[in-house]
């Protein structure tokens, strides 16, 4: 039961079909903190767990909807790898504008908090692409003004990885 003093909270998750979102959803759906739990797609997606809870939104990241539903917990664990995405453009789209536009479009729904993938060694002035996009991701969204801002930096990820973003 969330604490007296605390109303439940609507959650959004973007990248919920990728291996940190798919192990994140559950927890989310059985929290008691929740009411809502909103998820954003980039097309329909099946295996996702059920529940009376969970909202699905199929969007286009590249241009979110302006009314997105209002949340208070904003939750990015959107990405790619260079490899997947079959560029450094594609793998840029991804892992920073897709990024960027879910926070902002979520900060103008009304959420005040956000936890967000990165990676370790994200370095806005790194010589290697991938830790540099991750670092320019994390300053981008530092930015923003959210009230409260978690940057997970995992090492490796090792797991079955649903590759939401392949084919560009």
């Amino acid at each position: 039961m969330p604490r007296a003093a605390e109303s439940p909270r609507t959650a959004l998750l973007a990248g919920a079909t990728g291996l940190i979102g798919r192990a994140l959803l559950p927890l989310l759906l059985r929290s008691e903190r929740y009411e809502r739990v909103h998820v954003l797609l980039r097309r329909a997606a099946s295996g996702l767990p059920a529940s009376p809870k969970l909202q699905l939104h199929v969007v286009d990241f590249n241009k979110l909807p302006q009314g997105l539903p209002k949340v208070d917990d904003l939750y990015i664990a959107l990405g790619t790898t260079i490899k997947v995405a079959g560029s450094e453009a594609a793998f840029r789209q991804v892992d920073f504008d897709f990024v960027l536009n879910t926070a902002k479009a979520a900060l103008a729904a009304g959420a005040r908090r956000l936890a967000v993938v990165s990676a370790l060694g994200a370095d806005a002035k790194s010589r290697v692409f991938y830790n540099r996009v991750k670092g320019e991701m994390q300053a981008a969204l530092e930015k923003l003004g959210f009230e409260s801002l978690t940057i997970a930096q995992p090492s490796l990820l090792m797991g079955d990885k649903v590759m939401e973003f392949s084919g560009y």
